[in-house]
């Protein structure tokens, strides 16, 4: 069973840091591309950046390029999402993705495994 667990959410000021971790079990994350989505109710999901499983090169997008930074440990099966320079329009529900398939990042808006998502709050 695919499931992704995520963590490392809050809430935090503006120009703050957080570091999301997503810790997957039920398949072997050395194989496969990683993402993260964010969402906010009411919203389309927006797709915030991957990583490939091969050479762990990153894909960012625009409102993100920067100022956050994608990184894999297979080892402990964790993907993680480096996020400085916070802004309350990064205020959303931040998921990992995955599609089981890829091992590049260019379907990656069309990834549809996911797990539970944590809350990131900029706010003064």
């Amino acid at each position: 069973q695919v499931q992704f667990v995520e963590s490392g959410g809050g809430l935090v000021q503006p120009g703050g840091s957080l570091r999301l971790s997503c810790v997957s079990s039920g398949f072997t994350l050395d194989y496969y591309a990683i993402g993260w989505f964010r969402q906010v109710p009411g919203k389309e999901r927006e797709e915030v950046s991957c990583i490939t499983s091969l050479d762990g090169s990153t894909t960012y997008a625009d409102p993100v390029k920067g100022r956050f930074t994608i990184s894999r440990d297979n080892a402990k099966s964790t993907v993680y999402l480096q996020m400085n320079s916070l802004k309350p329009e990064d205020t959303a529900v931040y998921f990992c993705e995955t599609d089981l398939l890829s091992i590049q990042c260019s379907n990656f808006h069309n990834f549809n495994y996911w797990g539970q998502g944590n809350q990131v709050t900029v706010s003064s």
